[in-house]
């Protein structure tokens, strides 16, 4: 490893897992492979290959990995990481990757390889690119991804929140899933700098006079504020934290299933931002992204596709509220106005993430990567339906036509 522990290199990989007695897991030394395959901001990310198998070697830099050491972030952020991994092996482990070692002194988490899977960003991105060029793309079933997204968020909710209210074990599951840095990274680039100027923010030019308006909305900036208020005081239940399109790896329908009767196998990662808060939050990212993906996709002309797309939104709330109708024990009068808050929460977070995504410092490869003439106009329409779900907490489904 460099002289900062940081891994580097193919050498680096290898020595560490023939240090930490991993090497049966993958082959031999000299037949072992090493790729880096790092798509996030925050870490960095390699897969090791050989002839016994293959694992995923996560490190966490003492920096924001995507900025560079001028954006100074603690390492320990991996250890939030590792307790939501185990906890969420409790609670979904078909959805999560298997964790095979967690070395907080190295910051290091090892874990399976889901390189047999594609993040569900590139997929969406690429069934775009496809449509534009006129040729096809492996299919994606939105709907089952949105499903099993739901049910995930359903079942980690409903679980860690009766937990909160157990007051033996409250102050346990707030100790163990308190994650500072990145909560403090939340509040700066999603809920704070996109709304007044700021070095991290960029926008398409078609934006320009939206985005000095969105300057001086005092409605909005109002709004805001009450949405960062949610963040930071609404303990409900154990979240992901960033439950974006880029958090969900998936399968394509194959040759062998071409009608899709067997579901595609998704997984949830990245649960680095995890922490106890608004239960409406993760919902409301996987909306505003799928939302962007729908428009990605309108904006070429793929109609059909973005209407598969929406249907990955109506279908997460309606798994997410079948497991909390499963589970509940009040009356039905009270599960109503339970769910209708936590969809309005949802809205409302889906408007302050599509916000950032056209306006903050990380955009969305679905919009970066249409054709240059198709990037405004799309960027508008996502501009304006996530300040009218910001102001409103909108408690309808979206649709294209909107």
């Amino acid at each position: 490893m460099t002289p900062a522990g940081l891994l580097a290199s193919r050498d680096d990989v290898v020595a560490y897992l023939a240090a930490r007695d991993l090497l049966g897991l993958v082959g031999p030394i000299d037949l072992i492979q090493v790729d880096e395959v790092t798509a996030g901001n925050m870490n960095r990310v390699f897969l090791a290959r050989g002839p016994l198998g293959s694992l995923a070697v996560k490190q966490a830099p003492p920096f924001v990995q995507a900025a560079g050491p001028d954006w100074p972030m603690d390492p320990e952020r991996i250890g939030a990481e590792a307790r939501a991994y185990q906890r969420l092996a409790e609670l979904a482990p078909d959805v999560v990757p298997e964790v095979i070692l967690v070395d907080l002194d190295s910051h290091v988490i090892v874990m399976e390889d889901l390189s047999a899977l594609r993040v569900l960003r590139d997929v969406l991105v690429d069934e775009v690119a496809g449509a534009v060029a006129g040729r096809p793309a492996a299919r994606l079933l939105a709907w089952q991804v949105g499903e099993t997204v739901g049910r995930f968020v359903g079942e980690l909710s409903f679980a860690t929140g009766e937990l909160l209210s157990d007051p033996a074990t409250r102050d346990d599951l707030l100790a163990e899933s308190a994650n500072e840095a990145l909560c403090e990274l939340t509040v700066d680039v999603v809920l704070d700098e996109p709304y007044r100027p700021h070095e991290h923010n960029r926008w398409h030019a078609a934006l320009e006079s939206r985005i000095r308006a969105l300057y001086e909305d005092a409605d909005v900036r109002d709004a805001v504020a009450r949405i960062r208020d949610r963040f930071g005081r609404a303990q409900e239940a154990l979240l992901h934290g960033d439950l974006h399109t880029g958090s969900v790896m998936t399968a394509a329908v194959s040759d062998d299933n071409p009608d899709g009767d067997e579901p595609p196998v998704t997984k949830v990662f990245d649960p680095e931002f995890s922490f106890v808060g608004p239960i409406g939050m993760d919902l409301g990212l996987f909306w505003a992204n799928m939302m962007i993906a729908a428009t990605a996709a309108t904006a070429v002309g793929a109609e059909s596709l973005g209407v598969r797309r929406l249907s990955a939104i109506t279908e997460s709330w309606r798994a997410f509220s079948a497991v909390w109708e499963s589970n509940w024990t009040g009356t039905a009068a009270e599960l109503r106005e339970r769910l209708a808050g936590i969809r309005s929460d949802a809205w409302r977070f889906a408007g302050v993430e599509a916000i950032r995504r056209v306006a903050g410092w990380s955009h969305a490869a679905d919009l970066e990567t249409l054709p240059e003439e198709l990037i405004g106009p799309a960027s508008i329409l996502v501009f304006d339906r996530a300040r009218e779900w910001i102001l409103d907490g909108d408690d309808t489904f979206p649709r294209l036509d909107r």
